[in-house]
């Protein structure tokens, strides 16, 4: 890379960036952990396999795939079955589906496979050891399933313009790991580099899963079909993802992981403030950027959704992407710091849906630049972090008026700022945003709304002398212990905090659901309702035993003519 780096460029305000209507107009980048994965496993060279395919004509049966690296093989233990209609469910609390999985630590022995046989495809009710990374289940897209079996086994292939409307086969309700179901706790393998970014063993049983279901769909349309059966045309497997149905539980993971939420977040922020720090760009560079804007325009066009929200919002990003072509006209993107003149403009004349695809896209041509970023996004610390007792209650206070401004000067006794109360239902074991006038919750209310607790604090700390240590406060008002540890974590972790309030009548939950996925790497982001949304996983992706240094890595963009 030849471009040269002028006075460094800061990171964004976490005032702007932590805004929920951005976090919910964020895109994938080069830094979302399935990229991060599908680079590793090409540049060092895993190799992949299916030793075992042992599925009936019913699609009964099981299957395993392998993935060798450098130091270690990772299997997928995958389970069909088959499932009656009215037995199928996205639901949390669902009691089968029509695949399940397990990523095994290693090369699972006969045995091993007979006791999983009786434990992964009961999910919760069943139990898995040390040797399983992750634990998932997944069912059949009602929409493609049938049509695409019914077509193949006819020789045909499926209806294309059907295929992008759905965009997968199968979604997965659920990817556990980090000891769910008796699976190896995190700690135990964060130290292997294949998993020093977040999230890459579920990433990689998600990846071999997409095989899973490619090779199930040609098996399930040879049993039917015979020798008349096509094969799955190349191209339309390539545009198939892995759907996932994903609902309010991935909202309080974020509010319960700050100093996480503030490496996602810091790392992608880092990685556009180093390249806006250009002050110049290669032409390669900057065609290179071109042709993935265009690539990008093509994704956008393939995206759906029917939620009012959404729809209006893709309105906005084809009009955005229409003013970013005719800037493109005029401008070569070599000179005069391309990337900073790129984004400020884009700050006053795109949407927030705009303004984040474009700072996802600046980032494409500079792998040696940012890539290294990524191990920055996890979060090992050996111990939880721990207040700082001595800190003085006047020093406590300024942190709050600096990292929650706006929570303080929120009137927390109008009901529309504090409509909702978060809880766990009872009976379905799922967490739910209830309304708080209306339902008998607040007994069972979460601490999921940080602004209004630190201004609950804040109000009780007046009454304190200015030198008093924090602990001795805390000592008297043991209740406000999560809000000063919140503080003194932002102190150091700006984007720890979502800077809005996570209760008011107006919240939108789906915007904090948009983020993490995002930041996962998945595309074509689909709402059902303000609560819940779909998405597609490692679509346009390469397959295992396709994967190469060239072509793992901007697989995500889709060519001119919708390919992979």
């Amino acid at each position: 890379m030849g471009a040269s780096v002028q006075n460094s460029i800061p990171r964004r305000d976490p005032a702007l960036v932590m805004r929920l209507s951005r976090l919910g107009s964020m895109h994938q980048c080069r830094l979302s952990f399935m990229r991060v994965l599908t680079r590793r496993l090409a540049n060092e060279n895993w190799s992949f396999a299916r030793p075992v395919f042992d599925v009936d004509a019913k699609g009964v049966g099981h299957a395993v795939y392998t993935a060798t690296g450098p130091s270690r093989t990772y299997s997928l233990v995958a389970f069909a079955h088959d499932l009656p209609p009215e037995e199928r469910s996205d639901r949390v609390i669902a009691t089968a589906w029509d695949a399940t999985f397990t990523l095994f630590d290693g090369v699972p022995t006969a045995d091993d496979i007979e006791r999983l046989s009786h434990n992964v495809p009961y999910q919760e009710a069943g139990r898995v050891n040390e040797k399983s990374l992750s634990v998932s289940r997944a069912n059949r897209s009602v929409r493609l399933w049938e049509h695409m079996v019914d077509a193949l086994a006819k020789g045909d292939q499926p209806d294309v313009d059907k295929v992008v409307s759905v965009g997968y086969l199968m979604r997965t309700t659920a990817v556990y790991g980090s000891g769910k179901l008796g699976a190896a706790d995190h700690e135990t393998i964060a130290d292997r580099p294949e998993f020093d970014a977040p999230f890459q063993a579920e990433m990689l049983s998600v990846f071999l899963t997409r095989a899973f279901v490619r090779d199930m769909i040609n098996h399930m349309a040879r049993a039917r079909g015979g020798a008349q059966a096509a094969e799955l045309a190349l191209d339309i497997a390539h545009g198939l993802g892995i759907g996932n149905s994903t609902g309010l539980g991935m909202a309080p993971f974020l509010i319960n992981h700050p100093v996480l939420l503030n490496n996602w977040v810091a790392a992608r922020e880092e990685a556009i403030a180093r390249v806006r720090s250009l002050n110049t760009a290669q032409e390669a560079e900057a065609n290179l950027f071109r042709s993935l804007f265009a690539r990008a325009q093509v994704l956008v066009e393939t995206w759906r959704s029917e939620h009012p929200v959404q729809i209006k919002k893709l309105v906005a990003l084809k009009a955005d992407l229409e003013k970013v072509e005719a800037f493109l006209g005029g401008d070569d993107l070599t000179a005069n710091s391309p990337w900073d003149r790129l984004l400020n403009w884009t700050s006053a004349a795109l949407s927030e849906e705009g303004q984040e695809l474009i700072a996802s896209l600046i980032l494409e041509p500079y792998g040696e630049l940012v890539d290294d970023l990524s191990p920055a996004m996890s979060d090992h610390r050996p111990d939880a972090f721990r207040i700082l007792g001595t800190m003085s209650v006047k020093s406590t206070r300024n942190l709050m008026r600096a990292g929650y401004a706006q929570a303080l000067e929120t009137d927390w006794s109008a009901q529309e700022n504090c409509a909702r109360a978060w809880y766990v239902s009872e009976e379905k074991l799922e967490p739910r945003l209830g309304e708080r006038f209306e339902e008998p919750i607040a007994e069972y209310e979460q601490p999921l709304s940080p602004g209004r607790d630190v201004a609950l604090a804040f109000a009780d700390l007046k009454t304190w002398d200015d030198d008093a240590p924090v602990s001795e406060f805390l000592l008297n008002h043991p209740e406000h212990r999560h809000s000063i540890r919140r503080v003194q974590i932002n102190a150091c972790a700006p984007y720890s905090e979502i800077q809005d309030n996570t209760i008011c009548a107006d919240m939108m939950p789906i915007d904090m659901l948009r983020y993490k996925l995002a930041t996962f790497g998945a595309t074509h982001f689909d709402p059902r309702s303000d609560r819940w949304l779909r998405i597609c996983m490692f679509g346009n992706a390469p397959y295992p035993e396709e994967l190469t240094p060239e072509n793992a890595d901007l697989w995500v963009y889709p060519d001119a003519e919708g390919n992979s």
